[in-house]
């Protein structure tokens, strides 16, 4: 028995459903998440260590470890204490390019080899020297840990005691919320209701929205996904001129990206009644300090949408928002049981394609401290899921677009894209 566990307690339904995934295809680097920015300015290597280090003393899921093996189902275990693991690399001597070959290799050697669910520390910084003054970071971490609302706010964390260390000021930063709390308002819900909601709401729907450019017919039986991914930005004009529209009729950006998501998926499948996944925040209003609190909140649930041919634009866009806003009710509910509910074949899942919007409480300025300038921010995801569509809100809108390209041609991602 090990003597070193701080806590046992049972995993959120998204965390099953990763950590099946996980381990269906261990060789696959799915739900490896990295994040990879450049630190500009005089770095205090000891101050930062230490402060990735009292961030793992703060938050108990970042010494977690999940066990399954003879369980009936499986358990996430914290550790008392984890060493958080920094590797360093002094890159100085290469020039630019043989930098952007070492950082792509390393990155792909990280998914590759992917983490060992059953040891904390499921995460990892590597620091490389590329200047004087200048680092590349690069922050591994299993999705099983966190989601995206999670990282800006570790990041801060890390940054502002990094600051207080260099310094020699004594920081306190408010405690944190551990994410067994979250778990156990999980299983605090009723799902009764919930239930009636999502019966109603796909009602009549009987197979996934199936896309004419899938090659899904002609791929290999058990051959692992091959996933590749392309991003482009609309311009800062039409950026604004979309903020602007959102603003006039009230709606948000994620609508706008979920009708333009909507209607490209009409056009591709042929189809009037769309069916697609979308991922939501997953942070209950009802939970107190829900939104400050780091761990795995995200759930991924079914957005049904009726295209009729006639339909005004800002209309039906107002109708997808009302839509959005009752699901948000019900976004705790396990998707495995939600797909039990539909009239969906079991066998079949109830969506290939997922939408991302990225909007997260820690904006990238906020992160400069200590003398250090944070730039270049990229994140690198892998779902399970064959087309995963991600939108990130800034100055200019991304757009990124993760495929399985066994099933969807580079070219084909392109056009969707329109670039």
């Amino acid at each position: 028995m090990r003597r070193d566990i701080e806590d046992i307690y049972a995993l959120s339904p998204m965390q099953q459903g990763m950590l099946f995934h996980s381990l269906y295809a261990p060789d696959s680097g799915v739900y490896c998440e990295q994040m990879t920015c450049v630190l500009k300015g005089a770095l205090d290597t000891h101050a930062f260590e230490q402060a990735w280090q009292q961030v793992a003393n703060r938050h108990s899921i970042l010494r977690t470890s999940f066990v399954w093996e003879g369980l009936d189902e499986p358990l996430q275990v914290v550790a008392q204490h984890v060493d958080m693991p920094i590797a360093w690399h002094d890159w100085r001597g290469l020039p630019s390019t043989e930098q952007a070959l070492q950082t792509a290799a390393l990155l792909k050697d990280e998914q590759r080899h992917g983490f060992d669910l059953s040891a904390a520390p499921l995460m990892g910084v590597t620091m490389a020297r590329c200047a004087e003054h200048e680092w590349q970071l690069i922050w591994s971490h299993h999705h099983l840990l966190l989601d995206g609302w999670s990282v800006p706010i570790l990041l801060h964390e890390v940054m502002t005691l990094y600051e207080a260390i260099h310094l020699g000021r004594d920081i306190t930063l408010p405690t944190a919320r551990p994410y067994r709390d979250y778990i156990a308002w999980l299983q605090q819900q009723n799902l009764s209701e919930a239930e009636t909601f999502w019966r109603t709401t796909l009602k009549g729907l009987t197979a996934p929205t199936r896309l004419a450019i899938d090659s899904l017919a002609g791929h290999t039986p058990g051959q692992a996904p091959a996933y590749a991914e392309l991003e482009t930005w609309l311009s800062q004009a039409t950026t604004q001129s979309l903020q602007a529209l959102a603003q006039q009729q009230q709606l948000t950006m994620n609508t706008l990206v979920q009708g333009a998501w909507a209607l490209l998926l009409s056009r591709y499948s042929g189809e009037e009644d769309i069916l697609f996944g979308a991922t939501v925040s997953g942070r209950p209003a009802h939970l107190p300090g829900a939104e400050s609190m780091v761990g795995l909140f995200i759930n991924t649930l079914p957005v049904r949408v009726a295209l009729p041919p006639h339909a005004r634009l800002i209309p039906w866009l107002q109708q997808l928002q009302a839509q959005q806003a009752q699901l948000r009710q019900y976004e705790h509910c396990p998707l495995v049981q939600i797909q039990g509910w539909s009239e969906i074949p079991r066998g079949q899942p109830l969506f290939d394609s997922i939408l991302v919007f990225e909007n997260y409480p820690v904006s990238a300025e906020s992160l400069d401290k200590g003398g250090l300038q944070i730039t270049n921010v990229r994140s690198i995801e892998q779902t399970n899921y064959p087309l995963t569509v991600v939108a990130g809100p800034a100055q200019e809108l991304m757009l990124k677009v993760a495929y399985d390209n066994r099933r969807f041609d580079p070219e084909t991602i392109r056009r969707m894209l329109g670039v």
